[in-house]
């Protein structure tokens, strides 16, 4: 991929890309994003791929058997699948069933409304996929060549929709319960990468199959093929379920890097365990895939593309040097395991828990190096970047994301959470209880809010519709008179309550209201007033 000129580039393109989304949503945007009629009484299974690329001419061609659980009768199935891709046919228990296009989705037509139980069919289809134009940001199949000049390919499709490439149901509610395998066959001077664990091998007449399964389920933007030059090591961590294997997988040229930078995944692992619980995907192992374009949390095989150097691209996100002493790529993409491939949104629009909760890993794994305070600098450092444009959550039922300040943003309300808990211990439980809570399902804001109040003992309602349903940033409104602190809450929704410490002849801790509270000062201490900086709010001196 080209290298950003600067950090700030991107967050224009990423922003300009989002605004984009916002748009009114025409009818293809729910068909993608809505549970229907013919989506809502069939669930996957499991979906077992196979695909031929053929370089020279950008094609691919392959099936895809899907298996899946009638949960109602229905007889109509939606079927997503991108222009300018085709379906060739469709085989259903032998028979060959009709189906008709409608822009990016087929139906399908059993004739008779199948009985509840387990049914599979089988898709062949063929095309030209779009081509990823900027990948992540502007996915698609991905054509390209490493530096000495032989193909390279792989697939960028988070947002996008795994249906630019194979047919699927696409919407995250819907994850292959029972995984997936994904069979890639390329000329035998190649290697195909892919999630899971490899399986088998076949080579004939010049071409190899490389098999790859996952035994989890799985996002169907992550089921994600790499081809190329490609070499192998591995390593085992000791982990919290045992012995986890660790393969790496980069460019034949790029080994001694690869081996020096990846070194940091052992901390990685070891860290986010402690915060999160043990690593979602013991049985299809941990993988680092060097891949052509900077990242993706791609389940079980991480892109990676970070040039086998510390921060961004060479640069810190928080402009507080924490960010270079690490690995940006290898630490926020790992993150996703938990947040995001492990607990799935089921609806784009709630993306920050995705988003939100991963930045704070990077915090996190600040912390588990540097200690609190590098970590606290790391995350407010970030503020800057957020631009509170929209909301954080999208509009639900029609594919769209909110702001991209649910990265930043996201992490600093995280932030502020754990600081109103006062107790890091506690704010530890509750980030592994999430996780052992919501272990490999699909969840709504709502459920993750809840849980968060009720597992702290706090109400944090207000906070939540304050950070994630408005752009608004917090004010507390102050004056001084004597020894006595007037204070309330402004730019804020209402009843918003948040407890906030202060630095104000000594440390306090006060709950501001809407309405105007006084605070008498004890004897002694500094008598200019902080609110402590680990809160994302503004102050105000009134008079």
């Amino acid at each position: 991929m080209k290298k950003l000129v600067c950090t700030f580039s991107f967050l224009l393109l990423f922003q300009s890309f989002l605004l984009a989304q916002q748009e009114s949503p025409a009818r293809k945007d729910t068909l993608r994003g809505s549970l229907n009629k013919n989506r809502d009484w069939w669930d996957v299974l499991r979906y077992d791929l196979i695909t031929q690329p053929d370089y020279s001419t950008k094609t691919i061609k392959g099936s895809n058997v899907i298996l899946f659980k009638v949960i109602k009768p229905g007889h109509i199935m939606q079927i997503d699948f991108q222009q300018p891709m085709n379906i060739d046919s469709i085989i259903w228990q032998t028979h060959s069933l009709n189906f008709k296009r409608d822009g990016n989705v087929y139906y399908v037509d059993f004739e008779k409304d199948l009985g509840v139980g387990t049914s599979s069919i089988k898709i062949v289809f063929s095309g030209k996929p779009r081509e990823a134009v900027h990948p992540p940001w502007d996915g698609g199949w991905i054509w390209t060549k490493d530096e000495k000049g032989r193909p390279w390919m792989s697939v960028a499709c988070q947002g996008l929709g795994a249906s630019v490439w194979y047919p699927c149901k696409d919407h995250q509610s819907d994850e292959p319960d029972q995984g997936a395998t994904i069979s890639v066959t390329i000329p035998d001077s190649l290697v195909a990468v892919a999630n899971g664990r490899l399986t088998s091998t076949k080579s004939k007449n010049g071409m190899a199959t490389y098999t790859w399964a996952v035994s989890n389920p799985i996002n169907n933007y992550n089921i994600i093929p790499y081809i190329g030059k490609y070499v192998h090591w591995e390593e085992k961590y000791a982990g919290e379920n045992g012995n986890l294997d660790c393969d790496y997988w980069v460019l034949d040229y790029e080994l001694e890097k690869a081996k020096l930078q990846f070194q940091q995944v052992l901390k990685m692992l070891k860290c986010f365990e402690d915060w999160f619980g043990s690593y979602p995907f013991y049985e299809d192992g941990y993988k680092l895939v060097q891949s052509p374009h900077l990242g993706m949390e791609h389940q079980s095989a991480i892109a990676y593309g970070n040039k086998f150097s510390n921060g961004y691209l060479g640069r810190d996100l928080s402009q507080t040097g924490w960010g270079l002493k690490w690995d940006f790529i290898i630490v926020h993409e790992s993150g996703h395991e938990w947040f995001g491939n492990s607990i799935t949104t089921k609806d784009l629009a709630d993306m920050w828990i995705h988003e939100g909760f991963t930045n704070y890993s990077e915090t996190l794994f600040t912390t588990c190096e540097y200690g609190v305070e590098a970590g606290n600098d790391y995350v407010i450092g970030t503020r800057k970047l957020i631009s509170n444009n929209i909301p954080i959550i999208g509009p639900y039922g029609v594919n769209k994301e909110g702001s991209g300040d649910m990265y930043y943003k996201g992490g600093n309300l995280i932030h502020t959470i754990r600081q109103v808990m006062q107790d890091d211990e506690k704010f530890r439980q509750l980030l592994r209880d999430v996780n052992k809570t919501f272990w490999h399902k699909t969840v709504t804001s709502k459920e993750i809010e809840s849980f968060i109040s009720k597992e702290a003992g706090i109400n944090f309602e207000k906070t939540f519709d304050q950070y994630l349903r408005t752009t608004k940033i917090p004010e507390l409104e102050y004056k001084i008179k004597g020894k006595e602190l007037h204070y309330r809450w402004a730019n804020c929704v209402s009843d918003f309550d948040l407890p906030v410490k202060i630095q104000w002849h000594g440390d306090h801790w006060i709950q501001p209201t809407e309405a105007w509270q006084t605070f008498k000062a004890p004897k002694g201490g500094n008598n200019q007033f902080h609110a402590d900086r680990n809160f994302y709010i503004t102050t105000r001196l009134t008079e």
